[in-house]
Order: structure tokens, then sequence, then C-alpha cells
């Protein structure tokens, strides 16, 4: 079988079809729209294109399934999430391939997120059976305190492109753990991965009704309508900051739990004391990461002016060296961009900081090709005043920012209205700690380039989101906390 013969058949595995009260199903208009290979520019297939009617069918399901599947065994829940654990690695190759023919990223990271992504059933597989409440005397002791752990209900699930399967994976494992039937809406540009992920999670048993996948073009028509719709409970939502508030405004008419993942602009602090050569193998962890596609990709690098030039030289020569290209090649380090819009944004950047008097150590310019590449590229002595110091830049885009003191680096690392993740490298124990807890951030990578973890609280503050999701407290986004009140006893 040629490479092409595969890449069709994996393509061609996958339902086009919306999946609904655990049906396979054509949009109700027959609509259709277009999924992209942003590698080449060329339409890779045409999925159905779901409608309000649509969407309401998916909820009428979810509310339907919701009184059984809250009864249903924990443990027969956990044994659902550890087969669709085992399936998504047994077709790991596969799994990979189609994320990376509709988003971009080169196969060895796609075969990491599906690793990643599987990693969220298996967690949750765990607490499943971990859902605790309690019992207690009142502090007069002329009562009791039953403490009860209940799902919340219907959830409507909402994931970006950047991650298609993993931010699946991290929203519904909690959610099939709690007891919780929903409807999720995937980003346009990436809706295989979900299709997919519905498939695995109805071969692995899960009860027709308690998941619904809806592929839409039209975002706002299929989501706004359930959000005030009053039988959806809880929203969970990963993508752009502007995005997230607009859903919060729809979410208040019916004062909807939310969970919000939204945007970053995360700072890398490299102090002089460093190991040299573990915080530049960090920052191109932290900032080439899924292309530079991450909400948690290194935004701003302070470097301390002593060792500055070094660490720019150093990271220009490893970034110089990645190899650019569709990410189905072998050696291929660097994938295309999501878009012809996601490139253009990343080049306006570029172009704005070096209008204002940055300096282009490596790249600067999109790649050859008829997909929408971008060179690797460091920036240096890049002003505060740049588009690209208050913007979330997603992309392979790294610009270098020099600093004098601890307090400055920290100041910086906290002139911004997100708090998503920071990173900071030194050796000195007492400034770990000092600047750790000063930075205005849900999580720090200390001497690491990499924070993300099944078994860690992952969330922001300030305007990076509301909530956290995995670890032991990301089932508790789902659930709800009754007390009862026992006299007489």
């Amino acid at each position: 079988m040629t490479v092409a013969d595969r890449e069709t058949q994996v393509v061609e595995r996958v339902s086009k079809q919306l999946f609904i009260g655990g049906q396979w199903r054509d949009a109700k208009s027959g609509a259709t729209f277009k999924v992209e290979d942003p590698s080449t520019g060329s339409v890779l297939c045409e999925v159905a294109d779901a409608s309000t009617e649509d969407a309401f069918a998916a909820l009428d399901a979810a509310a339907a399934a919701q009184p059984t599947w809250a009864a249903y065994p924990p443990r027969e829940r956990g044994e659902i999430l550890r087969r669709a654990y085992e399936l998504l690695m047994e077709r790991q190759d596969d799994l990979a391939l189609l994320m990376t023919l509709e988003m971009g990223k080169p196969l060895a990271e796609a075969k990491g997120e599906i690793a990643y992504a599987a990693e969220f059933f298996r967690w949750f597989s765990e607490e499943a059976v971990r859902i605790e409440g309690g019992f207690s005397l009142a502090p007069n002791g002329q009562a009791r305190f039953l403490i009860m752990r209940q799902p919340v209900g219907p959830c409507m699930l909402i994931t970006p492109w950047n991650f298609p399967m993993a931010m699946g994976t991290r929203k519904i494992g909690p959610a099939i753990a709690a007891g919780c039937t929903m409807v999720l809406k995937p980003a346009q540009q990436t809706p295989l991965s979900a299709l997919a992920l519905a498939d695995i999670l109805r071969e692995a048993g899960l009860p027709e009704g308690v998941l619904s996948v809806l592929t839409t073009t039209n975002a706002g028509g299929v989501t706004e309508p359930l959000l005030r719709d009053g039988r959806i409970r809880k929203m969970s939502f990963t993508g752009s900051t502007a995005v997230g508030r607009k859903l919060l405004e729809q979410s208040a008419d019916q004062v909807l739990r939310t969970s919000m993942e939204l945007g970053g602009n995360a700072p890398f602090l490299v102090f002089a004391d460093a190991d040299l050569d573990a915080a530049v193998e960090g920052a191109m962890q932290a900032k080439m990461r899924n292309i530079g596609e991450a909400c948690t990709a290194a935004n701003r690098i302070y470097v301390h002016s002593s060792i500055a030039a070094e660490f720019a030289r150093r990271l220009g020569e490893r970034m110089s060296k990645l190899t650019l290209g569709r990410g189905t090649e072998d050696g291929v380090q660097v994938g295309p961009l999501i878009d012809a819009k996601a490139r253009e944004k990343v080049q306006g950047l570029v172009d704005d900081a070096v209008s204002r008097g940055a300096k282009v150590l490596v790249g600067g310019a999109a790649g050859d090709g008829d997909g929408y590449f971008y060179q690797p590229t460091v920036l240096t002595d890049v002003p505060k005043s740049s588009e690209l110091s208050s913007t979330e830049i997603f992309g392979p885009v790294a610009p270098i920012i020099p600093f004098d003191t601890e307090e400055e680096a920290v100041a910086a690392a906290n002139d911004t209205e997100y708090g998503l993740v920071s990173y900071v490298y030194t050796q000195d124990l007492s400034r770990a700690f000092r600047v750790s807890e000063a930075l205005e951030a849900g999580m720090v990578g200390l001497n690491q380039g990499i924070v993300s973890n099944p078994a860690a609280p992952f969330g922001g503050v300030k305007h990076s989101g509301l909530g956290r999701e995995g670890s032991r407290v990301g089932i508790d986004e789902f659930l709800e906390t009754k007390y009862v009140g026992i006299g007489g006893v």
C-alpha cells in the first residue's frame, strides 16, 4: 500500500455524519462542509454540517439518557473508559495519521497526543470509583450531615483544533466518570478526530445518548440555543478568551456551571544562574510543541542580560536546524499552521516587531510550498511596545527580551491580562520558590518546558480561565454537592 493509499484509507474509515443518540446520521438539511489538509491546502473530505435542529436532537438525546446514566454503576462507567483507553492505544498509528492530515502537526507529535489523550481516559476510569461524600455530626450534636456528590447533568463541551483528540478526552473523561451526558462540538478545522473518538467510545460500550457529536460551520447557531435552553447544566470550553467571554454571557442566562480554558501569554524566565543547556532545551519544548500553536506556548522569553546573547545564539542555532514540511513525511519536525489566517497573523506580528526595532536572528518569513508553513523564528531586541508582547502568537516565533533584576522580570511576566502558565529556569532554590509564588499564573514550569499532565490540575487565572481540568479535581467540575441535614437521630 502506498503512503497516499494509506492516507485515503484512514480518512475514509471515519464516519462523516453527525453522531446523535448513539446513531450516525446526516444533517437534517443535508449540508456538508470541507475539511482541509493545511500542509497542501487540498480537501480531505466533507463532513455533515449540523444546524440548530440537529443540535436540539442531540440535546433531546442527552436529556433523555441523563437519569439512567447517572444511576449507572461507577465501576461500569470506569470500565467503559478503560476499554476506550485501550482502543486508543491500539489504534495510535492510524489516529495519529488522521490528526496530522487534518491539523498538520508532525506524526511523532500526533502519536504523542494520542497517548496523552488516552491517559485522560485511563486516569478518569480510576477516578470514577473514588467519588466520595461524607457523614458527620453537627457541632451542637443535634443533627447529622450527609454529603452527596451527584452528576451536574447534561453538558455542552466545546473543543479547539490545536489538540483535537486530547481536548476531547480531557472533557469527556471526567464527564463519563461523573455520570454526565454530553453534547460535543469540535472545531470546524478538525472534526475527524472527534468523530473517530465518538466511534471508539461507542465500541467501548458507551450507552446511546450519553455522547453526541455535532460538526458544524455555524458554531453560534448550534451552541447558543442549547446554552439558553435550560436542560444543559454545564458548559466546558477550550479556546480563545474572546469567544470564552461570549460563552460566559450566554451561560449566565441559565446560571450554568462553567469551565473555561482560555488564552495564554506565557512568560519564560531565564535567570543568570540557570543551567543554560537545560534552559534552551526547555525553551524549545515550551515554544515549539505543537508548532507553537498551544495556549501553553512560551510567548515572551525573558533572559538575564548577562546571558541573553549566548542564549539567543544557542536557541537560534537549534531553531535553524528544525525541518519544516508536511507532517506525514519522515524527519519533519515542524508542520504547517492551521490555515492562511493563522499564518497571516504570525507574519503580521513579526513585521510589527521588526518595524519597531526587533532583529530577526532566524526565520521571519513564510515557508515554501502550498501549505500554511511558517519558518521557526527567533527575534531579539523585541520592544515592549510590539504587538507580540501582548498578543498570543500561536506560531513558531520566539521573542527574546533581556532583563536585569528579578523584580523587573516578575513584573514584566505579570504584565498581561492572561495567567495560564509561566516558566522559570534557575538553580537558586530560594529564588525558585520566591518567583513561583509571585507569578500570576495557574501553572508554573520550574526548570521544565512542559507542564501538561493528566494527573495534574490544568488551568489558569485572570483572563486565562475558570476551573481546572485533569487530576483529582478535574471530576469536581462535573459534580454537584448535595447536603442532607438529618434531625431526630
